[in-house]
């Protein structure tokens, strides 16, 4: 049996700060409890994500088929918007176009959408579903709830293991318009917090409106609600202000890196006008979504200080826009200019987002321009703050009154927590759980978008086909895993738990499709992590679920990564085992453990009807292997890939293959030729900003004759702030008169043995490719060796993208001495 849910309680400091804004239906929170009931058991039954909070299977199924009638109550607009929303998706994905009508009682055989005060969900956003032979029902106390309850109920129709989502055979013949039989179910559901969100950086790389929207739409379709627009950064003032139109007119432009190569166009940026603005909150609205404006201050600030170096900067001078990604050191001054500018500026935000809560970022501001100013010292001293930390916290105290004034509440990144947080402010915790713990104990509200959980931009595998991202991979099981309710909360401090949200910084998404690529199917790992309740939540059985949400982006025209379920192939015990006289094992896996694997050895593509994988396999090289990965029922999981061995092969690595010099584990970022080009399939490059050092581990270095490497000049396009000290120059050992622009120097270890040197080839170009290669004198055994440049830290940095060991031949050159 389904317990009957129960009203959430909670605190009367929220209800009270928003009573005014949820009678206006704009934002709703929900509650932040660590369990609820679920009947988890039957979740895995029904294919939805995010998984319901109660579920249980009934006898029968209704079948639905095109005329289908999808029913709502005269005036009913809620239900209406809901179905007509249920329609197009239905329209869409399955080719099934349903006949939507007015009518006082639900016609036989039919999909029936009410705005009930009786259903049986009284929860924020929850919603009642019940299918039976005879139809299929959905009620809900309020807007939201209809709308998600028409989502699972799209989701029903669209998850048969015969078909995929858009109505094609698993055999890729088109069946449009087929009819689904649903199986007979009740669902009781609602969501676990009423914060529900994704950041989406536009201000590193633009995003146009189109892209925003899709964005929007894919939230919609996994019940997130809140869209965390990141509009202002050192990179690009993307926000139409018209009292400042230069904000725009400059701060929306910069001159990127390597300007006219590889497509890399000579001025980048752009912009959304007010009204684009106003078109997007409409369009979210409608779907049930808050737009969360971010205007980054007092860091952050560079392309606000182009525009107006006077008004908002602190030493007067006019820096460029920021073609440096990470941390810049311009502020928004302190004095009664900048902040009224900066109430200007907020004025109009205001009139645009009617989001409750307006983010000012507060992250990353180095105080040294604050430091050394002798008006803000002064500043400080006449107000009796004590140091920079402080005066940020006056600074952000300013704005706190000046939105609670305005009816709004101010939320920032957790070092806002650092310099005295105003009572009214709210915390989104970026660096680990620790900013929304000591918060939530100080009585804060929180929001968890920690980034060793929920940043989107980390690479999802170490797969060599993944494109550029941050290196410290985010594998689908890491977003699943957390709790946005840390357990050094008592109960009581939980309540202060908002929710949770996953964040897509945009250095290395400059396209739509980077941004699917990034956000899926990652997002339905945080669409549950917020969504559903703890009860309800299984890894394996959210594995069994996915293939069904695969199928449903496939329909919806989602470029999503396959990667988590991609076969991996490799030389079982790795190239030295075969290159030593032993037999070539092939070993077949994935980073989910999940799936058939089939394969061929002919180079020929895959099916259901190829080899299955059980095991390791003997080879003879050359052997080309090509493996797709299935569910068990015959559904594709993962595209097919490719992979060549021979002796060659076996005797190189690619950059993904290369390790730190230093720990042994991967380097920092996988970067592109250019940081602006559009390309998806644009060459990359894994670097340490630290160390231009790179280890090619276990190297059989028997018969080898020499080193080629695939070499790139790219831009240093980073901004250190204080790290800079900890860039490493490593010193050439050449004379003087030879060293020009620096060499790329071979070690056997980094500690070790000189074995060879190539000089730099002339030039300045960035985004140039080369290729370098040298003799290695002669040597026996495994060794790691040691790449690294001697090339200057203050010039372009220097990357590897692929090493291959040559060995000795009669045409071998004689070894350099």
């Amino acid at each position: 049996m389904i317990t009957p849910p129960t009203r959430s309680a909670r605190t009367g400091t929220l209800v009270r700060a928003f009573a005014l804004l949820l009678t206006a239906g704009l934002w709703l929170p929900g509650c932040a409890e660590r369990t609820a009931p679920a009947a988890a058991a039957s979740v895995a039954a029904q294919p939805l994500i995010p998984a319901p909070a109660q579920v249980e299977r009934g006898d029968g199924r209704f079948r639905i088929a095109a005329g289908t009638v999808v029913s709502v109550a005269p005036g009913d607009a809620p239900a209406r918007d809901a179905a007509n929303h249920l329609v197009r998706l239905l329209r869409d994905t399955r080719g099934l176009d349903l006949s939507l009508r007015e009518e006082s009682a639900p016609s036989p055989a039919s999909i029936r959408l009410q705005l009930d005060s009786r259903s049986p969900v009284v929860q924020a956003e929850g919603y009642a579903l019940d299918v039976d032979t005879q139809g299929m029902r959905i009620r809900a106390r309020d807007a939201a709830g209809l709308f998600y309850g028409a989502i699972s109920a799209w989701q029903l129709a669209t998850a048969d293991a015969g078909h995929d989502a858009s109505g094609r055979s698993a055999e890729g013949a088109a069946v449009e318009g087929v009819a689904v039989e649903v199986q007979a179910v009740t669902i009781r559901d609602w969501p676990r917090f009423g914060w529900r969100g994704q950041l989406l950086d536009v201000a590193r790389h633009f995003h146009d409106v189109d892209t925003v929207k899709h964005v929007i739409d894919a939230m919609a379709q996994h019940k997130l609600n809140v869209l965390h627009l990141h509009l202002t950064d050192d990179q690009g003032w993307r926000i139409e202000i018209k009292r400042y139109p230069k904000l725009t007119e400059v701060g929306a432009w910069r001159t990127p890196p390597g300007a006219g190569r590889h497509g890399t166009p000579q001025r980048y940026g752009g912009y959304y006008t007010q009204d684009q603005i106003r078109e997007l909150v409409a369009y979210a609205t409608a779907r049930h979504i808050t737009i969360l404006p971010e205007i980054d201050m007092p860091g952050h600030a560079q392309a606000a200080v182009a525009a107006y170096p006077e008004e908002v900067g602190v030493t007067g001078e006019r820096p460029p826009v920021a073609v440096d990604w990470g941390v810049n050191p311009y502020l928004f001054d302190t004095d009664e200019r900048s902040m009224k500018f900066i109430e200007g500026v907020l004025d109009e935000v205001l009139e645009l987002f009617p989001s409750p809560f307006i983010h000012i970022g507060g992250d990353e501001a180095v105080k040294d321009q604050w430091e050394a100013s002798p008006a803000i010292r002064a500043q400080m001293r006449q107000l009796g703050v004590k140091d920079a930390h402080a005066m940020q916290g006056w600074f952000n105290e300013q704005l706190a009154k000046y939105l609670t004034g305005k009816s709004r509440r101010l939320i920032g990144w957790d070092e806002i927590l650092e310099g005295g947080l105003p009572d009214s402010a709210s915390v989104m915790s970026w660096r680990g759980v620790d900013g929304a713990v000591a918060a939530a104990k100080l009585g804060h509200e929180v929001v968890l978008a920690p980034a060793g959980w929920m940043y989107l931009d980390n690479l999802q595998t170490e797969r060599s086909d993944e494109p550029n991202g941050r290196l410290a991979v985010l594998p689908l099981s890491r977003v699943y895993e957390l709790d946005p309710v840390p357990a050094e909360l008592t109960a009581e401090q939980a309540r202060h738990v908002l929710g949770a949200q996953g964040a897509l910084w945009s250095e290395y998404i400059p396209s739509p499709r980077h941004i699917d690529h990034a956000l899926f199917p990652r997002l339905a790992a945080v669409a549950e992590v917020a969504w559903s309740p703890m009860a309800a939540r299984d890894w394996n059985d959210f594995l069994a679920r996915l293939p069904a949400q695969l199928q449903r982006y496939r329909a919806l025209g989602i470029s999503y990564s396959d990667g988590a379920f991609a076969a991996d192939i490799k030389i079982d015990g790795g190239p030295n085992a075969v290159l030593n006289g032993g037999p070539a094992k092939i070993a077949l896996g994935n980073q989910t453990g999940t799936g058939q694997f089939r394969y061929t050895t002919d180079g020929s593509e895959p099916t259901l009807e190829s080899e299955r994988y059980s095991a390791p396999f003997a080879a003879t090289l050359p052997v080309t292997i090509k493996a797709a990965v299935f569910t068990e029922d015959g559904r594709p999981l993962a595209a097919a890939r490719s992979r060549h061995f021979d002796r060659q092969a076996l005797l190189s690595v690619d950059t993904q293959g290369l390790r730190n010099c230093h720990n042994g584990g991967p380097l920092g970022l996988r970067v592109p030729l250019l940081p602006d080009m559009p390309g998806m399939d644009t060459p990359v490059y894994n670097v340490d900003l630290f160390y231009a050092c790179w280890t090619y581990p276990q190297a059989r270095l028997d018969g080898i004759a020499g080193i080629r490497i695939d070499a790139a000049r790219l831009a240093r396009n980073y901004g250190l702030a204080h790290d800079q000290s900890k860039v490493h120059q490593y010193p050439s050992s050449s004379p003087q008169s030879e060293r020009a622009l620096g060499e790329l120097e071979v070690l056997r270890g980094c500690d070790g043995e000189m074995l060879a040197q190539m000089p730099l080839p002339e030039g300045a170009a960035l985004g140039e490719q080369f290729e370098l290669e040298v003799p290695l004198p002669p040597r026996e055994g495994v060794h790691d060796l040691c790449l690294r440049f001697t090339a200057a830290i203050d010039g372009p940095l220097y990357a590897i993208g692929a090493v291959q060991l040559v060995e000795a031949t009669a045409q071998s050159p004689p070894v350099q001495r």
